[in-house]
């Protein structure tokens, strides 16, 4: 199936104004021009990729996914056609202001943009929680957000980023039979990542308070590999402890549970360096779970 650069232009504009009024601003189109289009483009997918709600359009999951698959090649190829991309040294003039949870962000997002930074990237983290950070965003202190939450304010592109997925894990000795009754370990008092394990593989509500809580996945994963007792974290974040035996799954579900993570940014221009950044993060993080 072949799809014109002008359908995907549309859509990804749309896509990301979640607008068909403000993508034909954007595109400099009429609105029937961009329902037009969208409604081409999603004859040729054989799927609906939006619907109509009280403040725009909100996209369906296969939007989802073509926007995921599209973002970064039509953004790179944007900047070939405009003529924003030119030597390194002109392209990261400026800093890029990035947020998102502490584990994703050391564990992947600094590691794929090594390169960048050799190639003259300057880089500003912030780590922290979605809201806290989102809102940095919105007021323009970051550039870009990670989100383990999909954002709902007004003004913002969102787009997914990767998924990652839930394992049982504790350290060798522990078993599954052992489960009811091993301490669980959590970064929050809530227990958010198990209570949703919970739900989601056993089909019920966990009800236990946690033996250790420590704010950071990394903590956790400390705590557990040092044989305190269970938990459930990404795998992205335990998968070379489980292949050398430093822990052991509990259990492998057929289907595990799975967080769809979000690259937020303000709608609009972005300066060369956060738009590099941008691409960069959407073309890695499919391979990030």
């Amino acid at each position: 199936m072949s799809l014109s650069y002008d359908l995907l232009r549309t859509f990804l504009t749309v896509y990301r104004a979640r607008s068909v009024t403000r993508a034909a601003e954007l595109l400099q189109l009429s609105q029937p021009a961009v329902t037009a289009q969208i409604k081409s483009l999603e004859q040729a997918v054989r799927r609906p990729l939006f619907e109509r709600v009280a403040r725009g359009m909100a996209p369906t999951p296969a939007a989802d996914e073509l926007a995921g698959r599209v973002a970064a090649p039509l953004d790179a190829l944007e900047e070939l056609v405009t003529g924003d991309l030119g030597e390194p040294a002109e392209v990261f003039a400026r800093a890029v202001h990035l947020g998102g949870p502490a584990e994703l962000v050391c564990a992947r997002v600094l590691p794929s943009l090594a390169p960048m930074v050799r190639d003259g990237l300057r880089l500003r983290v912030a780590l922290g929680l979605p809201e806290d950070l989102l809102s940095a965003l919105a007021d323009g202190s970051l550039d870009l957000v990670i989100s383990s939450v999909r954002p709902r304010r007004a003004g913002l592109r969102v787009e997914p980023l990767c998924d990652e997925e839930f394992v049982l894990v504790a350290a060798p000795g522990w078993t599954f039979e052992q489960l009811e009754h091993a301490p669980l370990l959590a970064y929050a008092e809530n227990l958010p990542i198990l209570r949703r394990y919970w739900r989601t593989v056993f089909d019920t509500r966990l009800t236990r308070s946690p033996a250790v809580v420590v704010p950071d996945l990394r903590g956790v994963l400390a705590a557990v590999m040092a044989g305190a007792g269970a938990t459930v974290l990404p795998r992205y974040l335990c998968a070379a402890e489980l292949a050398d035996g430093r822990l052991i799954a509990l259990l492998e579900p057929e289907l595990p549970p799975i967080n769809t993570l979000f690259l937020a940014s303000r709608a609009g221009t972005q300066h060369p360096a956060a738009r590099a950044v941008h691409g960069h993060l959407l073309l890695q993080g499919h391979a990030w779970s």
